[in-house]
């Protein structure tokens, strides 16, 4: 029997990414996302194509009924959940100063990004748990796809950095909770990928990336990340459950 992988915000961007390397390792799909389905029609033909069951579920992870129906829909449609990815996200509609920013943007940040996640993760745990007393051999994984953000401060979005660090700190916290059920989980901490998000400070990244902000000096590409997610869903990782994994060209290495 195939297993299957939810991936939030798994339609576009980094999600989309991580998507593709997963049909390319034989999983079925349930995507979720806000935009409505024929939106997203492309990009589920294309990861068809690679001959996997996927699924689109339109749902905001901010909202607790659209996270409990979404979970509702994915046992009803597919009987069976091995890996979810915490994926979705959003980035401050406007960056603004620390001492300028206000609440409505915080919220809508640590809603989504944080919220969101934390309480999927713990429905999607419950889960996993129940599967693993009916099934023996069974294999889970949670993977957080969070950002170097979250420990690379930016007071012009003070907000994004918050809600990323706390994400950090909840994939800390599963991977405790659930080690002992050999259910592992991940942080992946992407750093400067192209994206849809990423689109209008491209100019910005360009010149810092020559100057030598990237030590491997060049952009990310949301395939760097899809491939990492992908081998920990495949339980390559297993004994590093809570294990921080960078995709950022050496972003994040301490330098003199």
């Amino acid at each position: 029997m195939r297993r299957v992988a939810l991936v939030t915000g798994g339609t576009r961007g980094i999600g989309l990414g991580v998507a593709r390397s997963l049909a390319a390792e034989g999983f079925d799909l349930a995507l979720c996302g806000v935009r409505e389905a024929a939106q997203v029609e492309g990009a589920l033909a294309d990861l068809r194509s690679a001959g996997s069951d996927v699924r689109y579920f339109r749902a905001d992870v901010a909202s607790r009924d659209d996270r409990e129906a979404l979970l509702a829909a994915v046992r009803s449609g597919f009987g069976r959940l091995h890996v979810l990815v915490n994926n979705a996200g959003v980035a401050p509609a406007v960056r603004a100063d620390l001492l300028e920013a206000g609440e409505e943007s915080f919220d809508r940040l640590v809603g989504i990004n944080l919220k969101g996640p934390y309480f999927l993760t713990q429905a999607v745990a419950r889960y996993m748990l129940e599967q693993k007393e009916r099934e023996a051999g069974f294999q889970g994984a949670i993977v957080f796809v969070t950002s170097v953000s979250a420990e690379a401060a930016s007071t012009n979005r003070g907000d994004y950095c918050v809600s990323k660090a706390g994400l950090a700190m909840s994939a800390r916290l599963f991977a405790l909770r659930l080690a002992a059920a050999s259910i592992p989980v991940f942080e992946v901490r992407p750093g400067i990928v192209h994206t849809d998000m990423t689109a209008n400070v491209r100019d910005s990244y360009d010149r810092r990336i020559a100057d030598g902000l990237v030590p491997q000096g060049r952009w990310g590409e949301v395939e760097d990340v899809g491939r990492v997610v992908a081998a920990l869903a495949r339980g390559d990782a297993a004994y590093a459950t809570g294990a921080v994994i960078p995709v950022d060209g050496g972003f994040s290495i301490p330098r003199l």
